[in-house]
Formats: structure tokens, C-alpha cells, sequence
């Protein structure tokens, strides 16, 4: 048995109050008896419809459970496919994960051994360590702020980049032009 989910999403990185479409094919070869597609994602999606084909769908704000019945792969004209359409709620705040999964099982593949697809992407915006900026407070109503690791980390990174680039660069130098001449030493 060979069963592939594939999800595309459209706009992909679509943003709070934004029209999304997910896509959700299955490719591959063999049976699934009593085949069930299920989509989740980490936003709610207003207003959301979906259909697949062959099969019917039930759809809650996060949640999308198609019923395809029996499917044959590779065999048919058509590949099955569902169509998973909303608006990312206007209220997503910025810097949220937006997951979006989609879990392909049947009696030949069980839950525990479910076929996924996946994709994801961050919100723009300030992330939610950041802070609104308001009136000055109170001396006893401040808190320390959180400090974010983001900084140090990325130069720790870049540090050992440059590091690990000139040593290589002095090692191609020395075989290019050989060992330097004992007076230079």
C-alpha cells in the first residue's frame, strides 16, 4: 500500500482576515477501505467550507474530517482531492504559528501509522515577547523584561561561520602556495 498526501495552500502565508484555499491530493498505488483525510491547522478559519471528491467532509473552524469511502490508487481517471476554503480570523495575532496537517488513514493504514503533509509559517509581525508600548509605569509595577536569546544565538552563529571560512581560506592558501619558507618562520 502507497498512499502520499500533498497540501498546497493558497495564498500560502495567508494573514488574519485573508481568503485561503487548501488543496489536499492523494497519490499513489494499492486499496484504501474506508478512507478518511483529516485537516487541522492552528488558526480558526471563518466561514469555512469544504468538499472533496469523491467523499463528503464535515468542517469545523480547525478541524476538517472527509469520509472518501473506498479508494483505488493509481487505477482511476481522477485523483482524490480535497478543496478546504476560509478566512484566517481577523483576531490571529502576530507571531502566531500557523500549522497547517492534513493525516491520511484507512482500515490499511491505522492512525498510529497515518500518511501526513504538512506546512507552516509564522504571522508577521511583533512576536509575543514583545511588549505594546504605553504610558510609563509605576515604579512598583515594573517588571524585568524578558530577554530573547534571538541575538546572541545568531551571533554565536555567525562568529563560528567566520571562524570555520578563514580557516579554511589559510588552508587553501597553504596548498595552493605550499609551506611558508623556514626564514618566515
Amino acid at each position: 500500500m502507497d498512499a502520499a498526501p500533498v497540501l498546497t495552500s493558497t495564498p500560502f502565508g495567508a494573514l488574519p482576515g485573508q481568503q485561503v484555499t487548501h488543496t489536499v491530493t492523494i497519490s499513489g498505488s494499492g486499496t484504501l477501505t474506508a478512507a478518511r483525510v483529516t485537516f487541522t491547522t492552528t488558526v480558526d478559519l471563518d466561514g469555512i467550507t469544504a468538499r472533496a471528491e469523491p467523499g463528503r467532509c464535515a468542517a469545523a473552524p480547525r478541524t476538517v474530517v472527509c469520509d472518501l469511502g473506498d479508494l483505488r490508487l493509481g487505477a482511476a481517471e481522477t485523483i482524490p482531492h480535497m478543496t478546504i476554503t476560509g478566512r484566517v480570523r481577523a483576531g490571529a495575532a502576530p507571531g502566531t504559528l500557523v500549522r497547517n496537517l492534513v493525516a491520511v488513514t484507512s482500515v490499511e493504514i491505522p492512525a498510529t501509522s497515518a500518511q501526513t503533509a504538512s506546512n507552516a509559517y509564522l504571522l508577521p509581525g511583533s512576536t509575543p515577547t514583545d511588549r505594546p508600548l504605553g504610558p510609563p509605569a509605576l515604579a512598583s509595577e515594573v517588571t524585568p523584561p524578558e530577554r530573547s536569546m534571538r541575538v546572541p544565538a545568531v551571533a554565536a552563529v555567525v562568529a563560528a561561520v567566520v571562524a570555520a571560512a578563514a580557516l579554511l581560506t589559510r588552508r587553501r592558501l597553504r596548498r595552493r602556495h605550499g609551506p611558508p619558507p623556514l626564514d618566515r618562520l
